[in-house]
C-alpha cells in the first residue's frame, strides 16, 4: 500500500468529499484500510439513507429462503386483504413484489412526491398503497426514493409476523455482529433533521404504526456496512453459516431494470455495474462490491446537497490503490 497515495486520497476526501465520516476497505475479506473523518470513530454511526433499501432486499431474500414469502411474483395486495381498492383502479391489483424490488411499479404522483404528507401520515404503508398505480406502465423503471418501498416493510411484517427490525436482528444483524438498538419515531421535523446530522444514534426509523422505513431510516457504522458487502461477496456465508442463499444474491445483483435517463442498471434494490454492484444512499453513503477484485468498500457520510460522486471516487482514486 502506497502511503503517499493514501495521503493524497485523504487530502482529496477532506477537500472534495468533506461530509465523509468513515471508510472501510476489505480486500479478500481482510481489512486493508479503515479511516474516520470529522471527529468520528469506529463506533460512530450515521443515517445511511437509501442504502437501507438494499438491506430490505436482503431481508426479502431471507424471508424467501425461510418460506415466509412464496415467491416474488406474488401480488402486493395479497398481503393486504384489508386494503380497499378504489373503484376503477385495476392496475394496483397486478403489481408484484418483483415490481417493487426492481423499481418498476408506477405511482400516481408525477414529478413532485408529497413528502410532507408522507412524513406526517400515521401509516406509511397505506399512504404508499394509496399512491401505487396511476397512469404509468408496470415494468417501466420509476425510482421511488421514499414513498413506495415501505410497502415491502409491510409485506415483511405480514409474512414473518415480526417487526422488520426484530426479523433483521435475528436473521442478519446478530449473525454479522451488527447492533441496531432502537426503534426511532420522530415527533417533529426538527427531530428528523437532527437525526440526519447525528453520528451517535443506533436505530431504525418507524412510522407511528411501528413499521420500519424501507427506503431510508437505518443507521450503521462503516464496518457494519462493509460486513454486509462482504456477506454478499461470500455468497451469503458468514463464519461457516449460510445467512442468505447464494441464489438470491446472484438474482438480486444482476440487471432487471434500467434507469434510462442515467443509463444505470438495477437489480433487486441494488445498483449494478460492470464490476459488481452497490448500495447507494444520499450524501454519498455506499456499500460497493467489486466481485472481480474481491473488494468491498464502504463509505459513510452525513447528508449534503450535491455530494460528490462516491462511485467516481472509488473507481478513480480508491480501487487503483487497493487492487
Amino acid at each position: 500500500m502506497d502511503q503517499i497515495k493514501i495521503e493524497e486520497l485523504e487530502q482529496k476526501i477532506n477537500s472534495k468529499y468533506g461530509n465523509t465520516t468513515g471508510i472501510v476497505i476489505l480486500k479478500d475479506g481482510i481489512v486493508s484500510y479503515e479511516k474516520y473523518f470529522k471527529g468520528c470513530t469506529a463506533n460512530s454511526r450515521v443515517h445511511i439513507f437509501s442504502v437501507t433499501k438494499s438491506v430490505i432486499s436482503i431481508l426479502i431474500g431471507i424471508a424467501l429462503d425461510k418460506g415466509y414469502i412464496e415467491n416474488i411474483e406474488k401480488k402486493v395486495l395479497d398481503y393486504f386483504p384489508e386494503y380497499k381498492v378504489k373503484r376503477g383502479e385495476t392496475k394496483i391489483q397486478n403489481i408484484t413484489i418483483r415490481d417493487m424490488l426492481t423499481m418498476t411499479a408506477p405511482y400516481k404522483y408525477r414529478f413532485f412526491a408529497p413528502y410532507i404528507k408522507y412524513f406526517t401520515s400515521s401509516d406509511w404503508v397505506k399512504f404508499s398503497l394509496d399512491l401505487l398505480g396511476g397512469h404509468g406502465k408496470i415494468g417501466t423503471f420509476r425510482y421511488a426514493p421514499l414513498i413506495g418501498p415501505d410497502i415491502l416493510s409491510g409485506i415483511l411484517v405480514k409474512a414473518t409476523r415480526q417487526s422488520v427490525l426484530d426479523f433483521a436482528a435475528e436473521n442478519l444483524f446478530e449473525p454479522l455482529g451488527i447492533k441496531v438498538e432502537n426503534n426511532l419515531l420522530f415527533k417533529s421535523k426538527e427531530e428528523q433533521m437532527a437525526f440526519n446530522r447525528s453520528t451517535d444514534i443506533s436505530g431504525w426509523v418507524t412510522d407511528p404504526m411501528g413499521i420500519h422505513a424501507a427506503g431510508w431510516g437505518l443507521t450503521l457504522t462503516p464496518m457494519e456496512m462493509a460486513k454486509i458487502g462482504q456477506l454478499y461477496l461470500n455468497g451469503g456465508m458468514w463464519e461457516g453459516k449460510q445467512i442468505i442463499s447464494s441464489k438470491w444474491i446472484e438474482d438480486s445483483t444482476i440487471e432487471h431494470s434500467r434507469w434510462k435517463k442515467e443509463n444505470l442498471p438495477y437489480g433487486y434494490l441494488w445498483w449494478v455495474n460492470e464490476d459488481g454492484y452497490a448500495a447507494m444512499g444520499d450524501g454519498g453513503n455506499v456499500i460497493y462490491v467489486n466481485t472481480k477484485k474481491k473488494l468491498v468498500i464502504s463509505i459513510a457520510a452525513l447528508f449534503a446537497l450535491k455530494a460528490g460522486d462516491r462511485i467516481e471516487l472509488i473507481k478513480k482514486d480508491i480501487e487503483p490503490i487497493f487492487e
